[in-house]
Parts: structure tokens; sequence; C-alpha cells
């Protein structure tokens, strides 16, 4: 299995983010990857390399996936931030106004040309800072999305984005959830355009991947499924429901399995395998797995209550499916122990396929 990781990641740090009311050092910090690399260099499971892809090719499958407006706002954010106070050089972007939705409230189709009412625009949290290394690192993500799903894409049986910021909080024109650019989305449309006729992406991250589910909600070509904690209690809250379908031709293809705070992994595991029976009759050729592994119990921001022994069966299960596989690395906080929770799926994964 091939680790495509990102030499930019580090360039996006945030100082501060907003948490249940107060600010709070960033629990979304370049230390989750470097765990995770240094246990892949203790464990080896195949060559670690950074993504080799046409910048072209590159741009073309983020904007498969992103409105052009967004990304044209995520190009030139931090020059704008600076530019409205040399002194925001030394502080990050966090919005403080949002249109909320309603059919006769605030209007979202205007672009505004003021950077705080464009910011607030594009974010649906204020726990996401934008900072000057902010774009490098999402773009450097993507590009290990895109190489993972070429390899896939050319036979390999696995794959395995490790990247951050991490993605599926990330819709088509929005941030938050610590995402800028959706690395599942990004590998699984290249995915489709290299061939596969039905792609699947199975979340099994804490957090309900509600930018993943937006961006292919009125498709049919890709189903998206999830597991994740009640969003009646958990982050994000205003999705990932059971009664969230798809819509229009998308009507059938998404599957929303929410489990109660302090779920252990007996339960999790039958959830599962039924997620991935939905996987099975869908017909899918190829899987994504957005692999949050936010679901440990020592999880600072989550409440499942996996074990590190436990990532190893998960890993199996999603070997068992056959499919060709591509994983992209999203949230876990327990940043001492994600790179054993981390290589422990992987290696799960390879001893099985």
């Amino acid at each position: 299995m091939k680790t495509f990781h990102n030499p930019h990641h580090a360039a996006h740090a945030g100082q501060q983010e907003m948490f249940r009311g107060r600010m709070v050092p960033c629990h979304e910090v370049p230390a989750r990857l470097d765990f995770v690399l240094a246990e892949l260099q203790r464990r080896p499971l195949g060559a670690l390399q950074t993504p080799e892809v046409d910048d072209a090719a590159l741009d073309a499958a983020i904007g498969r996936v992103h409105s052009a407006r967004y990304l044209d706002f995520l190009r030139g954010a931090w020059a704008e931030w600076v530019a409205m106070d040399p002194a925001n050089a030394e502080r990050d972007a966090l919005p403080s106004v949002w249109p909320l939705s309603n059919r006769h409230g605030f209007r979202n189709d205007v672009l505004p040309t003021n950077f705080a009412a464009c910011l607030g625009l594009f974010s649906f949290d204020s726990g996401s800072p934008l900072t000057a290394g902010t774009w490098a690192a999402a773009r450097g993500g993507a590009a290990c999305a895109l190489a993972a799903a070429q390899d896939v894409s050319a036979g390999a049986r696995s794959a395995f984005a490790l990247s951050r910021p991490p993605g599926h909080h990330a819709g088509p024109d929005f941030l938050g959830g610590y995402c800028f650019l959706n690395n599942a989305a990004i590998a699984a449309q290249a995915l489709r355009d290299a061939g596969h006729a039905k792609v699947a992406v199975l979340d099994v991250d804490y957090h309900h991947g509600n930018g993943t589910q937006t961006i292919f909600y009125e498709r049919a070509d890709v189903l998206t499924v999830s597991i994740h904690g009640d969003p009646a209690t958990e982050y994000p809250f205003f999705l990932g429901h059971a009664d969230e379908r798809g819509a229009g031709a998308g009507e059938g293809f998404n599957l929303n399995l929410a489990l109660p705070r302090g779920t252990g992994f007996s339960v999790w595991h039958e959830t599962l395998n039924t997620a991935l029976q939905a996987v099975q009759r869908f017909g899918a050729t190829a899987l994504v797995v957005p692999m949050g592994l936010d679901t440990f119990e020592g999880d600072p921001i989550s409440g499942f209550t996996l074990k590190s022994a436990d990532y190893f069966t998960m890993g199996e299960a999603l070997a068992a499916a056959g499919l060709p596989t591509v994983f992209t690395f999203e949230g876990g906080y327990a940043v001492d122990a994600v790179g054993t929770n981390a290589v422990n799926l992987l290696e799960g994964f390879q001893r099985a396929a």
C-alpha cells in the first residue's frame, strides 16, 4: 500500500479556534500527521512518497467537486485578510457573520466585496482558522487524494492519502470542521473519471461527513455512507440524520447511520457490517474511506469508545468488501495515539486483503 503524504501540511497551523464558547488552542495540529508518518516508518506497509501530479490535472480535479467562486476565494483569502490590516499577518482569520439559510432571509447568491462577509459566506463554523499556509496545505492534500486515486485506478489494491487539514466537512462551496478541500470527494470523482461506474464513500469518522454528502447528494453514481455520532447531540449537528436519503437522481444513494455517544466497538462493528452490505447492494467497483480515528476512546472532542486493537478488525472488515480502496486521513485528535490507530487500521486491511 503506497502512502502519499503532503509535504506542505505544516504550512497550515492554526493558533486558536472557537470551541464551546471560548477560544482554545487548535485541536487540528501538524503533529497529527507527523505521528502517523512516524508510525508508518516504524511499521512500513509500503512506499512512502509525496504526490507527483500535473498541476493542470490537479486544478481540474479540485474543480470537479468545488465551485469556481469558492476556489477563487480560498486562493486569495490570505492576501485579502492581510490587505485589510497589515497586523492581520500575525493572526488567523475566523468568520464572525453568516448568511443564515432562509428563503426570504439573507442572500448567498451575491458575492460580497468585504472580506469578513466573504469568509462568513463560505464558512459554517468559527472553529476552522484560515492561515497563511491554508491554501498550500489544502491543495497539497488534494494532490495526495488524486495521486492515491490514480494509483488505485492503475491497478493497486489500495492507497492512502495522508494529509491535513482534513477534508470531509468541506462542501462544494463551504469550509468548516477544520476542512477546506474535500479529499475524499476528489478521490471518488477521480475514480469515476478513470472509468469506475459506481464508487462508494464509506465515512468512518466520528463526525458526519456533511461536505461529502452535500457534494454527491443528487447523484446516483456515488453512494455516500456515514457512521457517526448522533447529530442531535454531536457536531456538525445540522446534517447526518437517517431521513437524509439523497434527492432527485440521488434519492436512495445516501445512508446515514447515527449512533449515540458512548457507543462501543461491538455495536459500531455491527453498524459497519450494515454499511458494507449497502455498498455491496449498490454494486460499487471502488471504495473511498474517509478514515477518521476520532472514534477512539481517548479522543478529546468525540464520544465513542473504540480501543486501539479494534482498528485492526475495522481494517479487516473493510478489506472483506473486496474493492480497490482509497483511504483519506480525516479526524483523530488524541494525537499521541493517532499514529498507532491509523496504522492498525491499514495493517488490518492489508493483512486481510
